[in-house]
Parts: structure tokens; sequence; C-alpha cells
């Protein structure tokens, strides 16, 4: 390894979107360094980054809470730019444990820019979320939308992070930054080898459905049937995860203009309800899923979507893949892998 070569540092590398990034970043040419404290993810997924790109990616297991082994890291590699995606990301849980949020996300974030900051590295992608906006004022959500009425602490974490990584940007005119705010990311590499592997009990609608398709569970829950929807349950923008990835990779040349501090949805600007989602994979599955209404959820809105133009217009990206190839890949990922990354035993 050449001390010269230098590096993408991605936090989280090990998760769901995370593990997508490092594929385009590899595939995009870029030397990539990973860390990821396991909370909600698996080494195997690395392991399987190496397979689909044939190229090695070091890979730590660090919390940025342990600020030392994060220094460490930045002595070891001549890192240029961090990609930043590791954080705690259940809204249920948020509101049950705020405090655990904040510490882990904001904290961690915290000293992360520190040791940014003491190494002279200054561009981050971070990845937000269309939480920040709330309950949306108007649809679509553009970037202009207010920000911070968050209905959950893991929305206040993402805004809370946003706010900060402005001022730091603002405190210092090097220093330049790109949020990522995402709507919902769906979908699995087309090699079925990596895809969203949630902990316990999904929290999130596809990963569920594919749940229910392969016998891991009996039947959906649809939490909402009463909305001011088409059909009465909740409307989200769902984008597929290498979409969402692709857009990490095309938002590091905005970094290289010296772009200060900007925010992008990265989105499809279409809304499907629960039920079409059910419908749509369905249909690319041949599977049937069995599903129950139940009350809404705390903290829950009806709907929102992106207006994703800016970051087309800016950035020039725009996603390519359609709600069928998202329930197909998500199909090819779970199929391949029922029991995600664990062995087929447990």
């Amino acid at each position: 390894m050449s001390s010269t070569a230098e590096y993408v540092l991605v936090t989280g590398g090990a998760g769901y979107i995370g593990s997508h990034a490092v594929v385009e970043l590899l595939e995009a040419g870029h030397n990539v360094v990973v860390v990821d404290n396991l909370v909600n993810a698996s080494m195997e997924s690395i392991g399987r980054v190496e397979e689909i790109t044939g190229k090695k990616v070091p890979s730590y297991q660090i919390d940025l809470l342990d600020k030392e082994a994060v220094k460490k890291i930045f002595q070891q590699y001549k890192i240029t730019v961090v990609m930043h995606f590791a954080g705690l990301k259940a809204v249920g849980e948020s509101v049950q444990l705020p405090l655990l949020y904040y510490h882990t996300n904001v904290g961690g974030t915290v000293n992360l820019l520190e040791v940014m900051k003491e190494f002279g590295v200054k561009n981050i992608i971070f990845s937000s979320s269309a939480t920040v906006y709330g309950a949306p004022q108007y649809l679509p959500v553009d970037e202009k939308h207010p920000v911070g009425s968050c209905t959950n602490a893991y929305g206040k974490t993402k805004f809370f992070i946003e706010e900060i990584i402005r001022d730091v940007c603002n405190a210092d005119k090097e220093w330049n930054a790109v949020l990522l705010r995402y709507f919902n990311p769906v979908g699995a590499h087309k090699s079925g080898k990596i895809g969203e592997n949630p902990q316990g009990v999904p929290n999130n609608l596809m990963p569920f459905v594919a749940q229910v398709a392969v016998g891991r569970r009996e039947h959906l829950t649809v939490f909402g049937s009463d909305y001011d929807t088409p059909d009465g349950t909740g409307v989200r923008d769902y984008i597929h995860i290498v979409d969402l990835a692709q857009g990490h990779v095309i938002a590091m040349n905005k970094l290289k203009e010296g772009c200060g501090c900007v925010a992008y949805n990265l989105g499809t600007g279409v809304g499907y309800s629960v039920l079409d989602m059910v419908k749509a994979f369905q249909k690319a599955t041949g599977k049937e899923i069995p599903y129950k209404l139940a009350p809404r959820r705390e903290g829950d809105i009806a709907t929102v979507y992106a207006d994703p133009k800016t970051a087309e217009v800016d950035l020039g990206w725009k996603t390519t893949r359609g709600l069928e190839e998202m329930c197909e890949d998500l199909w090819r990922w779970q199929s391949n892998n029922p029991n995600g990354y664990a062995p087929a035993s447990s």
C-alpha cells in the first residue's frame, strides 16, 4: 500500500447504503477505506463488495465515539474525502431512546469533524435524510422547504448534524460539504450479493415485504389505512439504492468546485403508496404478500416525495431505475440470501 495513494473514508461502509456506495466508488476508480462499528451491519458485506469489484477494501471495526481509533485511520491513510453514513437510523427506536441517538449520531459526527480538522481533511459528503423537512408544508418537497420541524429524534440528529457541518463550513471557507437528503432507498445491487440486512424486525416497508415473500414472516402489517391518500396508505418516494449510491460519487465532483455547504434531495419525484409497492413486488416476483391493516404509527406522515430537479441541474444526477427494477433486485438479494448475511442454519 502506497502512503501517497489518496483514499475516500467511508464511515458506516458495511451498512446497506454504505456498502453500495463503496461498490460505486471502487468502480469509479477511487481507493476506499471503511470504518463501521457493526452495530447494524456485518463485515460479510465488505467481503461481498470485494467479490463484486475484484478489489480489496481495507476495513476496520471502529466506533466514531472512539476518537483515538478514528485518528489512527487518518494517520495510516491519506484521506482526501469523507463519506459519512455511520449512525443509528430506526425512527421508532429514536423516539424511545433519544439520548442514545444524540450521543451516537451527533457525538460521533463531532468527533469525526474534529479529527478531519486536525488532519486538514476538509471535504465531506453527509448521508442526511428527507426527515429533516418534517411534515411537508407543500409537495413535492424541494431544498427550499423549511427544515428542522422533525417528527422524531432520528430526524433531529440529521438536522443538527447538517447545522453543525454548515457552521464548520462558515467558520473556515476551505471546507466543502454536500448534504444529501435521501427519500426511501430500496432494492439491491444487480449481483444479488449485497442488500439491506435489517437486524431484528425491519423498520422499513420493502425489507419486510421481502421477508414475507421468502417465508421469514407470515404477513405484512400496514400501519395506517385512513390517510388522505388515493388508497388510504402512506405515500413515499422510493429510490433504487444504486441510483442513490451513484449520487454520492457524482457529488464528489461538486466538492472539487469549492462548493461550500450545499444540500440536495435524492429521490425520484414520484410517490407510491404502501399498497402500490406491495402490488409492484407481487407483480415482479410472482409471490403473494398477505397483509393486515393496523393503526397509524406515531411520527409517521401521510405523503412525502421529492422535487429532485436541483440535483439534476447542479450535479447532472437523476434516477434511471424504476419500480419494477427495485422490486426485482430486492427479490434477487432476498431469495439468494434468505437470512441476509447470516449463514443459512441460523
